[in-house]
């Protein structure tokens, strides 16, 4: 699904990758761990070609992102791609269901189509009773989902999430993260996890640990 090679990553004279290689498998969840400054968050804005590598390789779902133009990028990232983040970066002023939708959209998909798949996602989520509600009348752990279901709107082939039980209290994140488990059995889904707990670390198929900008 993911192969990276020799990924290098400096930010003025601090060099914040060293050389990292990385193969991630169709349908497999990786955890990748470390201390704060380990390179993590950046590894995966690049692997998710949220960034650029200084140097290296990166193909995702078999094809070399870097040959790619912004403009035809953008448009692989939006079909190909999922985002979960630590803030779960809903627009306030969006419902669920819109919220949900906006990556469809983005992909110049047919409106009813989105719409129904946003829809469906959602309520197996749980979250039928907030489809017209925003993120302000929701709870952290309904919130993340709704996250989580914008994320599989266009049936990414791999989806990245920084720090996703972050923000949660111990019972939803319990809850999130056998969701995760739950759509890569039933959705196919490759899942690519930085985080600090340590219950989703042993979870995962494989953990990877980061220090100093490298796989150790």
């Amino acid at each position: 699904m993911l192969k990276a090679t020799n990924i290098k990553k400096k930010f003025g004279d601090l060099e914040v990758l060293k050389g990292i290689d990385l193969t991630i498998e169709d349908n497999e969840i990786v955890a990748i761990i470390g201390a704060s400054g380990a390179g993590k968050s950046t590894l995966l804005q690049i692997l998710g070609t949220l960034d650029i590598p200084d140097e290296g390789k990166l193909r995702i779902n078999r094809q070399n992102v870097q040959t790619m133009s912004s403009g035809t990028l953008s448009q692989f990232r939006n079909q190909n791609v999922g985002f979960i983040f630590q803030f779960h970066n809903l627009l306030p002023e969006f419902s669920a269901l819109e919220n949900v939708a906006i990556p469809g959209y983005l992909g110049n998909r047919n409106e009813k189509e989105v719409i129904k798949e946003a829809e469906d996602l959602l309520t197996m989520l749980g979250l039928a009773h907030r489809l017209h509600h925003k993120p302000n009348e929701m709870s952290g752990g309904e919130q993340q989902r709704v996250s989580i279901a914008r994320a599989l709107i266009n049936s990414p082939a791999i989806i990245f999430a920084d720090e996703p039980s972050g923000n949660l209290d111990s019972k939803n994140a319990d809850d999130l993260h056998n969701l995760f488990f739950k759509l890569r059995d039933e959705l196919n889904k490759t899942f690519v996890i930085v985080t600090h707990n340590k219950d989703l670390a042993a979870m995962a198929d494989r953990t990877i640990e980061m220090k100093d900008g490298l796989i150790v």
